[in-house]
């Protein structure tokens, strides 16, 4: 029978939450979302509260990430070898305690720079466990049919969350402290860990063949480099991080500052970046993207536009109406490579491509970071944003050339007999 890649609508997206397993899921990813989106204003303004050194605050940031870079792979591994939700509940419950400790020591002012590096190094571990799981969880959750409406959902509550949350983090921090703002994060945590309770995820097969943990690392190698559209993506990101990662978060800031920008203007453009994300979830409630990787490889390439605004117009307006576009485009790759993940990699093999994808993506960013500071210095910063903004726009168009990744298609499926009401 002919199948078909059938058009989402909004209602048949919210459908989906009638899916009780999925539906417990999403509420979990709600909370921690909510929380997460809190947590990084939280815990600067704890470590300043502990210190006015900013090189302290890099210590605690960097903390977190190395180990999460560092431990992805094992990560990826275990979530393919035990059931994901435990694998996440775990992690969640680690996050909750590492929070609530951090917490502890800034409200009864006991807190040091050691204390939340070691404690920031463990959350950071935990969340090297949580992503792969995390992310290999929603197709065992919801049929491949539901896979487009239940991402999209997702992606809208990280949308909202993230222009909400910071703004809340800030509220708690002015009002009761940074440390009782660490709180609530680690408290939603724990929310996150007890609404995965009723979620029942099919068993693997009984019959799988036993494998060591290494010979685990080892297909997942060897699946994610013989998967051409797999590794051409995660490296062509590899790129396009680095070069967003120094660019928009160290020398977009700092150019902001001294132009005409401001910060206010710097706001109001990262503001529009997670509006015009929200603004794509909802657009594409009512689309079908069916070759998606194409179409995510075009729509991340919009992610240009803030660089060039930056060379060549940079004033408020025209930086707020590029970012709000780059944001449209991350919605739609995010989307696409969502679905090409879950349609196309086997779901035992899921949590491994997912990490391997994640350690490509990250590896390089802190690199973007370290350079972008001193060639701002050297060349100026309006001509290192034109250059990022071309060197940006064609990685895009040479990873569009790869014939793998410009001709997946979505998985079809077959012709459903009605509209869920």
């Amino acid at each position: 029978m002919c199948g078909r890649v059938p058009v989402v609508s909004i209602r048949e997206s919210l459908f989906v939450l009638k899916e009780r397993d999925f539906g417990w899921f999403f509420a979990s990813r709600f909370v921690n979302l909510a929380g997460s989106s809190m947590s990084h204003v939280a815990l600067a303004f704890a470590v300043l509260e502990v210190t006015d050194s900013a090189s302290a605050l890099g210590y605690v940031v960097a903390a977190h990430t190395i180990p999460m870079v560092v431990f992805l792979l094992v990560g990826g591994v275990i979530a393919d070898r035990f059931p994901r939700r435990l694998v996440l509940q775990l992690s969640n419950v680690a996050s909750a305690a590492t929070q609530a400790a951090a917490a502890a020591l800034i409200i009864t002012g006991h807190a040091e720079i050691w204390h939340l590096v070691v404690l920031e190094a463990i959350n950071g571990t935990t969340m090297a466990m949580a992503f792969p799981a995390m992310q290999g969880m929603v197709p065992q959750l919801v049929a491949k049919k539901d896979l487009q409406p239940a991402n999209l959902l997702l992606s809208m509550s990280r949308s909202t969350l993230t222009i909400l949350g910071p703004s809340v983090a800030a509220a708690l921090v002015v009002g009761v402290g940074a440390g009782w703002a660490l709180a609530v994060d680690a408290l939603t945590w724990l929310l996150a860990a007890l609404f995965l309770l009723p979620v029942r995820i099919p068993p693997r097969p009984a019959d799988a063949e036993k494998t060591s943990a290494l010979e685990d690392l080892r297909a997942g190698w060897t699946y994610f480099r013989s998967t051409t559209w797999l590794w051409v993506v995660v490296v062509a990101f590899m790129v396009l991080n680095a070069i967003q990662s120094g660019g928009l978060q160290v020398l977009g800031p700092a150019y902001a500052k001294t132009s005409s920008l401001g910060v206010e203007g710097w706001g109001l453009a990262n503001s529009a970046l997670a509006a015009g994300t929200l603004v794509m979830t909802i657009v594409l409630m009512r689309a079908t993207i069916r070759r998606p990787l194409r179409a995510g490889m075009l729509g991340i390439m919009a992610f240009s536009l803030p660089f060039f605004a930056l060379a060549l117009w940079p004033e408020k307006v025209p930086l707020i109406v590029a970012m709000a576009v780059a944001g449209a485009g991350i919605e739609i790759f995010g989307l696409g490579w969502s679905l090409a993940m879950q349609e196309n990699v086997p779901d035992e093999m899921l949590s491994r491509a997912y990490s391997y994808d994640a350690l490509g993506s990250f590896v390089a960013m802190p690199v973007g970071q370290l350079l972008y500071g001193p060639l701002g210095a050297w060349f100026g910063e309006r001509p290192v944003f034109l250059v990022s903004g071309a060197l940006y726009a064609s990685v895009c168009l040479v990873t569009l050339a790869v014939p793998s990744v410009v001709r997946l298609q979505r998985v079809e499926q077959p012709a459903s007999e009605g509209t869920p009401v």
